[in-house]
């Protein structure tokens, strides 16, 4: 995988990955009937946030919309902060970095829509899947290939991991 050079200060400077929950690391789909929400989440994409929190990098996810669907996934998969709230994300991720010492440029941020684009102008690497709006995509350093909840997040990961030194060594500990 070739990073481009422009990018390489940027993901090296990465101690925070914060994304948006739906269109990212969903589809944008949400199943209801009988009082009951589920969605869809990429296995790779948690995958992925599991070996950026091994790597000595916290994650988080910034919603909008509380979901129970969502709090279970972020359980399951130990994030490190959940924010669901209709809060600007803004306010609250700038309460987060307060709170834990992170400045924006140590952020990755990764959202799709109009309720992102303020985390995507601040953050020091922003990133949007590959089906998010224009006006994200106007403000990203990287487009993802794939779209929301079909690995877009795995794909920054990767970027994050290999430009930190942290892919070859994971490589090595699952291939033994």
């Amino acid at each position: 995988m070739n990073i481009p050079p422009d990018l390489l200060p940027r993901l090296r400077a990465v101690k925070l990955f914060l994304c948006d929950v739906d269109g990212v690391l969903t589809d944008s789909s949400v199943y209801m009937g009988g009082g009951t929400e589920s969605k869809r989440f990429d296995i790779r994409d948690g995958l992925g946030l599991r070996l950026l929190q091994q790597s000595g990098i916290r994650v988080g996810w910034v919603s909008a919309r509380p979901s129970p669907a969502t709090t279970q996934r972020a359980e399951d998969l130990k994030v490190d902060f959940l924010h669901q709230s209709p809060v600007p994300k803004v306010d609250a991720i700038a309460d987060l970095l307060a709170k834990n010492g992170f400045t924006w440029a140590e952020v990755s941020y990764m959202g799709d829509d109009l309720v992102d684009l303020g985390a995507l102008k601040r953050a020091g690497f922003a990133a949007v899947p590959s089906d998010a709006i224009a006006e994200a995509k106007a403000l990203a350093h990287h487009v993802t290939l794939a779209a929301g909840g079909h690995g877009a997040v795995r794909e920054v990961v990767d970027l994050v991991l290999r430009a930190q030194g942290h892919w070859e060594p994971l490589v090595a500990k699952f291939a033994s």
